[in-house]
């Protein structure tokens, strides 16, 4: 089983999560490159990262900037920041409450296949949502995790997702409302779809949930269906 380092880096900036990701990211793109050249077989390291973030907005590469709603003094007044990145994706919302999901894989330790990485990340999100008595699934063109999808007058989108792959090694990935304040959703049109709303554990149970123990499940849940294997659990705090 490939072996993967967990790390929880906590309530972190969004902008010192971005540059170790990239760190990682780079560091793992570097020995592959270098294993090409010199025919040499350096093993690469694998991550899995939980962490939350303060208020911020983020705008993938093939996202439109008139998706976010607020101007400069907009976001002061909302306590918010906002960062254009080099993920997949329109606009999202993290926040407070939020378990936000970083895999850093090398995809050549388990499957290269990007649709079904994504798929996956979907199933485990499912998987979860299903453990505390919510259904939820996919709607075909639309990647993330939804509520009600026979509905589409009802559907509500309650995880968000976007990556960025080079030569099979993944870095950002999802946004998972488990009691995020989804006022802030107001503020954008999510993923650039105008016609759906966003839900959240809390909302749907109509209590908060226990976040660590939230963590904890979609952990396992990952973990089962990469068949990885932790062979660490590291509490880095920003």
């Amino acid at each position: 089983m490939p072996e993967v380092r967990f790390q929880d880096w906590g309530m972190i900036d969004y902008k010192e999560a971005w540059d170790r990701q990239e760190s990682y990211f780079a560091d793992t793109l570097k020995i592959k490159s270098d294993n090409r050249i010199n025919n040499t077989n350096t093993p690469t390291e694998n991550f899995l990262i939980f962490c939350e973030h303060p208020h911020v907005y983020t705008l993938g590469k093939s996202g439109k900037q008139e998706n976010l709603l607020l101007d400069d003094e907009g976001l002061k007044n909302a306590e918010a920041t906002y960062y254009k990145i080099n993920r997949g994706g329109d606009i999202t919302y993290h926040g407070p409450g939020q378990l936000v999901g970083y895999p850093i894989l090398d995809l050549d330790y388990f499957f290269t296949d990007i649709h079904k990485y994504l798929r996956f990340l979907e199933d485990a999100i499912i998987n979860t949502l299903k453990k505390y008595g919510i259904e939820s699934g996919r709607i075909p063109g639309l990647t993330g995790v939804w509520l009600d999808i026979d509905d589409m007058s009802k559907a509500r989108k309650i995880c968000a997702m976007g990556v960025r792959c080079s030569r099979w090694v993944t870095m950002h990935g999802f946004a998972f409302n488990v009691n995020s304040d989804l006022n802030y959703f107001k503020n954008i049109i999510p993923c650039g779809i105008d016609d759906k709303d966003v839900t959240s554990m809390e909302k749907e149970l109509g209590r908060k949930l226990d976040f660590e123990e939230v963590k904890s499940v979609l952990k396992n849940e990952i973990a089962i269906l990469f068949e990885m294997q932790f062979v660490s659990n590291e509490k880095i705090n920003s």
